[in-house]
């Protein structure tokens, strides 16, 4: 059994503890948000955050993942869409087929964090996850947008 902080809930599941991370979240604990994109960690479709970093969770077992730290899905990161990141997402309208979104808006929220108003180099460097239908500037546009709703 691996005990889990997962959008401020306490969770014990039955897992192997080389189950990846995200099929903990969405077979074991039904949170769908997270996408499975490439299984390599490379696409950045199931990130999640882990204590305020964004990780992929295709590729992190579960057992890598202690019992203390807090995990954060697309679910949990507000009850009601009002983060920064999702309002600007919505402002500016980010998604386009909306796959990878859940992964995009946390890195963004995990690099907002971190870097309160970043440049759009630390941006592209910040942002390694993929987006097929090519909603780049869009989501650059949408992280300066979420970086002056945070100031507000």
């Amino acid at each position: 059994m691996a005990s889990l902080t997962v959008n401020n809930k306490q969770y014990q599941v039955d897992a192997d503890d080389e189950m990846p991370l995200l099929w903990v979240l969405r077979d074991l604990l039904n949170l769908t948000g997270t996408k499975y994109g490439c299984g390599i960690a490379q696409c950045g479709a199931c990130t999640v955050l882990v204590d305020g970093e964004a990780v992929r969770s295709c590729s992190l077992p579960v057992s890598a993942v202690a019992a203390a730290a807090k995990i954060v899905t697309i679910e949990g990161l507000s009850a009601d869409s009002s983060h920064p990141v999702q309002r600007a997402w919505a402002e500016i309208d980010v998604p386009q087929c909306g796959y990878c979104q859940s992964g995009q808006i946390l890195a963004a929220a995990a690099l907002l964090a971190q870097t309160p108003d970043p440049s759009d180099a630390e941006i592209d460097d910040a942002i390694t996850n993929l987006c097929r239908c090519g909603t780049y500037p869009r989501i650059r546009k949408a992280i300066h947008r979420a970086a002056e709703l945070a100031t507000k």
